[in-house]
This record gives C-alpha cells, sequence and structure tokens, in this order.
C-alpha cells in the first residue's frame, strides 16, 4: 500500500474529536484492568488455588493497572476509575464538563470487560459449580467480578477502609506525577503505580478486596446481576454495593486534597533547570 493511501486510510479513520478519543482511551483502558485483574481472580477461584491465589491475584490485578495506564495514558491521562477523574476535576486537572464521559467510558469498559472474562471461562464457571452461578456459599463465584465484604465487616469498618485505601492511592498517585518532588522517570509513572497497588492491597485488602474503585467494582457486579448471578450480588453482605462506589469517590478527593495541603502547594518557585539542585538537597546519599 503507497504512503498515499495509508494517509488517506488515517484521514479517513481518525478522530477529530478530542473528548471522544478521551472517551475511547478510558474505555479501552478499563477493559483491560478488568480483563487482565479479574481474570486472575477467576483462573484462582476456578481452578480451587491450583493456578494462582491471593499473591498472584495481587500481582497480577496491579500490573493490568500497569498495562492499562500505558495503553491510556498518552491519550485521555489513564484514570481507569471515577475516583481518579472527580479529583482531578476537584483539583482543577480535568474539565467538569468531561466528568460524566470519562465515568460512563470507564463503567462500560468495566462491564465489557468482565463479559470477556467470563466468556473466556464460561466452561470452568459451568464445571466449578455444577452450571450454577452462585454469590454466597462454598462454590461462589460472584466475587472474581466484584468486591464483598468479610463475613466480620460492618458496613461503617468497609466505608472507613476504602475511604482510606482510596486516599492512599490518590495522595500517592499525586505524588508520582509530581515533577516538583522527586518525580519518578517519565514513562515510568505505571510501574510506580503498579508497585503502589500491590502494597495497598497487601496492606489493606483483607476487608473486603480493596476495590479503590467504583466502575472496577459497579461494571462487573451489572454484569453478574444480567449474566445469571441474579439481584442477590446486591443484597449480599448487608446491602454492601454502595459502599465501593460512593467511599471511593469521597477518598479520592480527600488524598488528592491532603496531598496539595500538606506537600504541593508548599513547593518553591524555582527556574528552569533548579528542580535538580532541589532535589540532589534531599538525596539520601547526601545526608550527612
Amino acid at each position: 500500500m503507497s504512503r498515499k493511501n495509508k494517509r488517506s486510510l488515517k484521514e479517513k479513520f481518525a478522530l477529530k474529536n478530542s473528548l471522544v478519543k478521551e472517551a475511547l482511551s478510558e474505555f479501552l483502558g478499563t477493559f483491560i484492568l478488568i480483563a487482565l485483574g479479574c481474570g486472575c481472580v477467576g483462573q484462582a477461584v476456578l481452578s480451587r488455588g491450583t493456578y494462582g491465589g491471593p499473591m498472584t491475584v495481587s500481582v497480577g490485578f496491579a500490573v493490568a493497572v500497569v498495562l492499562a495506564l500505558y495503553v491510556s495514558g498518552g491519550v485521555s491521562g489513564g484514570h481507569i476509575n471515577p475516583a481518579v477523574s472527580l479529583a482531578m476535576c476537584v483539583t482543577g486537572r480535568l474539565k467538569w464538563t468531561k466528568l460524566p464521559i470519562y465515568i460512563l467510558a470507564q463503567f462500560l469498559g468495566a462491564f465489557v470487560g468482565a463479559a470477556a472474562v467470563f466468556g473466556i471461562y464460561y466452561d470452568a464457571f459451568m464445571d466449578y459449580s455444577n452450571g450454577t452461578l452462585e454469590v454466597t456459599g462454598p462454590n461462589a463465584t460472584a466475587h472474581i467480578f466484584a468486591t464483598y465484604p468479610a463475613p466480620y465487616l460492618s458496613l461503617i469498618n468497609g466505608f472507613a477502609d476504602q475511604v482510606m485505601s482510596t486516599a492512599v492511592l490518590l495522595l500517592a498517585v499525586f505524588a508520582i506525577f509530581d515533577t516538583k518532588n522527586n518525580g519518578v522517570p517519565k514513562g515510568l509513572e505505571p510501574i510506580a503505580v503498579g508497585l503502589l497497588i500491590i502494597v495497598l492491597t497487601c496492606s489493606l485488602g483483607m476487608n473486603s478486596g480493596c476495590a479503590m474503585n467504583p466502575a472496577r467494582d459497579l461494571g462487573p457486579r451489572l454484569f453478574t446481576a444480567v449474566a445469571g448471578w441474579g439481584m442477590e450480588v446486591f443484597t449480599a453482605g448487608n446491602n454492601w454495593w454502595w459502599v465501593p462506589i460512593v467511599a471511593p469517590m469521597l477518598g479520592g478527593v480527600l488524598g488528592a486534597v491532603m496531598y496539595i495541603v500538606f506537600i504541593e502547594i508548599h513547593h518553591p518557585d524555582t527556574q528552569p533547570g533548579e528542580e535538580n539542585d532541589i532535589h540532589g538537597k534531599y538525596e539520601l546519599t547526601n545526608m550527612e
């Protein structure tokens, strides 16, 4: 194909509307997050631990986040999380008019990602519970897609859990992308976020799975409701379903504001080229 024909194809199919491009980016990024992340959970559960466990789920979900950020970060910022998008709006980093489009794209991506996991492992689901899709009990599989509280967990404790974990997530994300702090080298930010996800799931995941993402939880939960698990996915855990939607939105804003108030607004005004001197002053190797 000639260069002229290639150029004409690109001109024909390339999108011109930036908001549409960003929406597609968020959709695809969130799809990858759920397809690979929930796929890790599905492999561990459906194999009854033979092909995975808590650590593979923790690491696998983190790598899924890394890949999703690499796919979507350069177009839309790689939010892949309504809590991130809301925090960006509150702190003036994203226009409020874009918020509903971002959130819709994220929920749709999560829903389709859950459908992909169910399709890939359909025969395994049928074999695991003899064709019955259960929300609770020894053969439960709904938790492959969405989070459910541990038996001991109250709604108040679970709400606080999600507020804190998402606050830490956004606080650290703001730090990772803060070029006036000890910023991560450009292009490696997704790796740092992935490491952040690992430590959060290893330290704050026991109560309810550490969702920290309304789209990651509600999108797949809606899929399970229509795919055969039924409306019990909304009543299980003392009507737990709303907690991983509301609490992360509050926690995300809290964490972002905390970083700005405690760190960002106190950065000294520097001239171009002076940032490295400021960073070097506080390097551990320079301590006496």
